[in-house]
């Protein structure tokens, strides 16, 4: 259409609806945030960058997606909400322009025994699918194929209506389900180690049971007498029948003290309490127990596989559902792509895609039945990833912590394209993260700091990255961080030998890990670092072991009950006034007794959330008015607990408060570079770093001579790396041998010996490329380790 002559078109204003382009925050006083106000771009990469412990997660987990995920549960129905987690409103005075937030943390996948990467994602119900329509010999639907589901058979009489009559006839009713009936579709079999539950010397009354909780004062010893057992005699001497029904018997009624109870036998009660969770979230002495009690072997009608024979009969070209969830994704990829069938073809690009994604991420080295609890902390927030890159989702906040944990720097190029595409899909992505390599991809920067704890928590940068090149921040200054490679390194003082290690992917290696000196064991994410560590080295004795599980605690537990600093403490306070020790614990007697010493009062309102308040008698403190008016060095106990490990340092070195125990393990706290932590600080708000260099520091006094270290630079910026270095050089000299499987190429050449593993991830790695000193594997340059460690020392 033309133009009228002699007028100018009016240039349209853009719809106001377009200039929502800011996440606003003002006032932020979340943690130790000092009443913080930022503004963050959407739709664009915004990286949070500051010393461990500055205030990043504060601002970007405690602050934006806190409440954005608050609101979010704010639309369900009161009903629905009782069965939330209860979200407090952030301490903010404003927040503008926020949008859904998908949160992908570093949180282990979870702890369920039937879990595999396959059913963590959408591979195995596509899968399932495939094979009940393409399986030869067809068996049925898709839950055929599945581990998680039981076949049920039922007979008996069914009532049929015709016309006016009713006319009772038979039926059976049979679903067939894939769950192995021997293992009940875990995979292996648990055998019991009958000496390991009881002591037959003993009686039940005199305590003859070994296994945790079963204390005969409770309600085990009433319930034990109330099914009738012998309580006084030796289990030695139980008849065959006594025997069988404290170990095998079946839940059965009884009434004990008028009260109505079900007694169970021990062994089936252990199965359905502890063998039901996953190892790894068990509480460590009921760990203990069930690796001394219990062994674990495959299942031999499934052979591992998890599935009924009837599964296992059904074949596409020759592969049963379990062959191919054995495959490595890479290789089942282009099975899959193979696969020609247009009766499915909707189906095959799905599972093409997801297939792809796996490889895209770096994760194709791993298998669909591999199980979820096995991947690390880097591996299970790739494996998120993974749902969300298919997703259909768009202009949503996407928030992630340390995406590049557990990759080589050769994976992170990777990482960087995914974040990107998720950016470009049109999203917001925050990300909180240290490493160089994917701060210089970010669209905008905020630096927080200057220091950690009481000394963070303002914003030290706000703009672009060339910005915080220039400017005088900790992070600007390190950004460039180039390092040089020791002039002389340690000569080692003997040797662990590994033999034929032939752990998941390793293809026997053999390799002699030196001793007495900082060794670093490195190659790609899935080469086999781990499986060669914690396969061969890890079981020796005199191995002490810090990974990065996390740490079994409640809200109730602090680093200074963790670390066993409050012992020393509380002895300190009785012995200066004259009391308990007793009284100076918040668990025990000295307890607020309206909040129970939590601090806190949960209000349950029925069926809307429950209310978390601040308890105003003792004010959050936790303790009795009583108990505070004791004191120690002029501070009372809830004051000693408010302090920051640097300063609790000082206050017990001297003077009046002098106590030589509580100095130690503060030092060591100090030491690995948590001087910022106060002493009561719930363990559930620590960082994955911060988790592990607390135990560190904890296990730091155990009788080892060999410390193994898992990623110990995850949560560090970079110039608390180099705080890191100066301890494991003091722990090496101390005449410890120190074994660290890392990817910071800092650690790397700060190192006395390299074992790199590889060349590549899954089964293209497993072998041992290089063995040697930083400078030689320098100069060789023939592995990927090797090329990065050179551009990193500038050779």
């Amino acid at each position: 259409m033309s133009m009228p002559t002699g007028t100018t078109a009016e240039p349209q204003a853009a719809p106001v609806a377009d200039s929502h382009d800011l996440i606003r925050v003002e006032g932020a006083r979340v943690n130790n945030l000092k009443d913080v106000s930022v503004e963050i771009p959407k739709r664009r990469l915004t990286l949070f960058t500051g010393v461990s412990g500055s205030g990043k997660s504060s601002l970007v987990f405690g602050t934006i997606a806190a409440e954005s995920q608050r609101m979010i549960n704010e639309t369900y129905s009161a009903f629905v909400q009782g069965f939330m987690p209860t979200l407090a409103r952030p301490e903010v005075d404003l927040l503008e322009g926020l949008t859904t937030a998908i949160i992908v943390d570093q949180e282990r996948m979870g702890a369920n025994p039937r879990s595999t990467v396959g059913t963590a994602t959408d591979a195995n119900a596509l899968l399932r699918i495939l094979f009940s329509r393409l399986g030869d010999p067809h068996i049925g639907s898709p839950n055929a194929y599945s581990f998680n589901i039981p076949t049920v058979k039922a007979s008996g009489a069914i009532t049929v209506e015709r016309g006016a009559k009713t006319k009772a006839e038979k039926a059976t009713f049979n679903r067939l389900g894939g769950m192995c009936p021997r293992c009940e579709g875990m995979g292996s079999v648990s055998d019991f180690d009958l000496s390991a539950l009881y002591d037959d010397t003993k009686s039940l009354a005199e305590g003859a049971l070994t296994v945790p909780g079963y204390s005969m004062d409770g309600w085990y010893g009433r319930i034990f007498s109330g099914a009738g057992l012998p309580m006084d005699k030796p289990i030695a001497k139980f008849s065959k029948k006594d025997l069988h029904k404290l170990l095998y018997s079946e839940p059965e009624k009884i009434k004990v003290e008028g009260v109505n109870l079900t007694y169970e036998g021990l062994i089936p009660k252990i199965q359905k309490s502890m063998l039901s969770k996953d190892r790894e979230a068990m509480q460590p002495h009921v760990r203990a127990f069930v690796d001394r009690a219990i062994t674990f072997t495959t299942c031999p009608d499934c052979g591992g596989t998890r599935l009924a024979p009837e599964a296992l009969s059904s074949k596409i070209r020759g592969k049963n559902i379990a062959d191919v969830c054995a495959m490595q994704i890479n290789d089942l990829a282009g099975w899959v792509r193979d696969l020609d069938e247009p009766s499915v073809a909707p189906l095959l690009k799905g599972l093409q895609h997801l297939l792809d994604s796996f490889a895209e991420i770096g994760l194709g080295y791993l298998s669909l039945d591999r199980p979820a609890g096995t991947l690390s902390g880097g591996e299970a927030q790739r494996t998120k990833m993974i749902r969300h890159l298919g997703s259909s989702l768009t202009d949503v906040t996407y928030v992630f912590d340390e995406p590049t944990i557990g990759l080589h720097p050769h994976d992170i190029q990777r990482m960087n394209n995914l974040l990107l595409q998720l950016r470009d899909k049109g999203n917001t992505v925050l990300v909180v993260e240290h490493k160089p390599e994917t701060i210089a991809i970010a669209d905008h920067v905020v630096d927080l700091g200057p220091a950690a704890g009481t000394g963070g928590g303002t914003i030290c940068f706000e703009g672009s990255v060339e910005g915080l090149r220039a400017s005088d921040t900790i992070t600007g200054r390190h950004l460039g961080d180039t390092t040089r490679l020791k002039e002389s390194v340690r000569q080692s003082t003997g040797a662990l030998e590994i033999r034929g290690a032939s752990t998941h992917n390793l293809k026997g290696v053999d390799v002699d890990v030196p001793l007495g000196v900082l060794c670093v064991v490195t190659g790609v994410a899935g080469s086999g670092k781990s499986s060669l560590i914690h396969g061969s080295v890890t079981r020796r004795e005199g191995v002490v072991v810090i990974d990065q599980s996390a740490i079994k605690g409640s809200r109730r537990s602090n680093p200074a009950t963790y670390s066993g600093l409050l012992e020393p403490i509380r002895k300190a306070f009785a012995k200066a006034n004259g009391v308990k020790p007793a009284l100076f614990s918040s668990n025990s007697e000295g307890a607020c007794p309206t909040c129970n010493g939590a601090g806190v009062i949960y209000t349950d309102l029925g069926v809307m959330a429950t209310v978390e308040s601040t308890c105003e008698d003792c004010d959050g403190k936790r303790f009795q008015a009583a108990v505070l008016e004791f004191t120690l060095g002029g501070r009372n106990i809830a004051e000693v607990l408010a302090m920051p490990v640097a300063e609790a340092e000082e206050f017990f070195s001297a003077g009046e408060a002098r106590t030589p125990a509580a100095h130690k393990i503060l030092d060591r706290l100090k030491d690995v570079g948590l001087g910022y932590l106060t002493l009561g600080q719930p363990l559930t708000t620590l960082s994955g770093g911060e988790r592990q260099r607390l135990k560190l520091a904890a296990q730091m006094a155990e009788k080892g001579d060999v410390y193994v270290l898992d990623e110990p630079t995850t949560g560090l910026h970079l110039a608390d790396v180099e705080q890191l270095l100066g301890l494991l050089d003091r722990l090496v000299d101390s005449g410890k041998s120190v074994i660290v499987i890392e990817h910071h190429q800092a650690v790397m050449a700060h190192a006395d010996w390299i074992i790199d593993l590889g060349p590549g991830a899954g089964h293209d790695g497993g072998r041992v490329v290089f063995e040697g000193t930083p400078g030689e594997l320098v100069q060789d340059r023939s592995t990927l380790t090797g090329e990065h460690l050179a551009a990193y020392v500038g050779r």
